[in-house]
């Protein structure tokens, strides 16, 4: 459920997959012909009055108990933000995830901390692109490959983009929003620094792009609804809270990135912009995801998402 008067999303109906408007804990269908066209087409252009007139209209609602939700989404693109929470990549540092391996805890933490302020003073936001097919619902188990045990979760806000934006200005990307969903950006933290050839640097291809690893949803909250700068971003594994922060501690907010991601290549309506994820991480705890786990993540009004994790073997 979403603190939101309503919200968006997609659910199964045998091999069919609806586009559905959420009203509390109720969903109805919604046509090809309500939405304009499809959810991209709609996004393209969004209007939120006329589905909100749709709220007291009447059809045929469902209990959302009832129905299977997927992914909220189906992005064409897919891009993650890396280092954006400051905190976050203090304790990455000084967790040891760097190829220095000289500096004490402290002298790391330290370094760190310089760095993001003088990014956050003088740098850039950093992408990377993901798959478009590992973007599922949290109605897929989360398969964990047998061929590491170190992946980690990465609950972030991503922005879902509406109108194509392409080199737009700051002022300018918030009207490219659309809304915003949930996403859990897993990665496989053996995988993330090449052994075989460190001047290559990262490998975010194999590290993230494993079958299942950005659980996205459940739900499409529009932007009118949310807060960017300032919402609670919250993950509990089996019940303990590991990441709680809150997006006031990105380095560079919703419309820097927008704007900044816009000036290489389009975006375009239902695409995906991960915004980062605050401390927390795994890699912190020195505890990675098992077999039989439950991430249970909430991000302000955006709702809860369930990710249900399985290895390989018994998947």
């Amino acid at each position: 459920m979403t603190t939101a008067p309503f919200a968006l999303a997609r659910f199964r109906d045998g091999d069919a997959v609806h586009v559905g408007l959420v009203v509390g804990d109720r969903i109805r269908a919604l046509a090809d012909d309500e939405l304009g066209g499809g959810l991209n087409a709609f996004l393209a252009d969004p209007d939120w009055d006329r589905l909100e007139a749709l709220v007291t209209a009447p059809g045929e609602w469902y209990p959302l108990s009832d129905v299977t939700l997927t992914a909220p989404v189906e992005p064409r693109q897919v891009l993650q933000t890396g280092a954006n929470y400051r905190q976050h990549v203090i304790e990455l540092v000084a967790a040891g995830l760097t190829q220095n391996t000289d500096r004490t805890p402290e002298e790391a933490r330290a370094f760190a901390a310089d760095m993001m302020d003088e990014r956050a003073r003088t740098g850039e936001p950093y992408f990377f692109i993901g798959l478009t097919a590992c973007v599922v619902g949290d109605d897929v188990p989360l398969v964990l490959p047998a061929s590491s045990d170190v992946h980690d979760w990465e609950l972030e806000l991503a922005v879902v983009i509406g109108r194509e934006a392409f080199r737009v200005s700051r002022e300018e990307a918030l009207d490219h929003v659309a809304g915003y969903t949930i996403v859990n950006d897993i990665t496989t933290r053996d995988l993330v620094f090449r052994k075989d050839m460190k001047e290559i640097g990262t490998d975010w291809y194999r590290a993230k792009n494993a079958p299942g690893f950005l659980p996205t949803g459940p739900l499409l909250v529009p932007a009118r609804f949310v807060d960017p700068a300032d919402t609670p971003v919250r993950l509990e594994l089996n019940g303990q809270v590991m990441q709680d922060a809150s997006t006031s501690d990105l380095l560079f907010d919703v419309p820097a990135l927008v704007s900044a991601a816009s000036q290489t290549h389009p975006l375009l309506p239902g695409d995906l912009l991960l915004t980062g994820s605050p401390a927390g991480n795994g890699q912190h705890w020195k505890r990675f995801l098992r077999d039989g786990d439950v991430m249970t993540g909430t991000i302000g009004a955006l709702g809860t998402q369930v990710v249900r994790c399985v290895a390989e073997g018994n998947a």
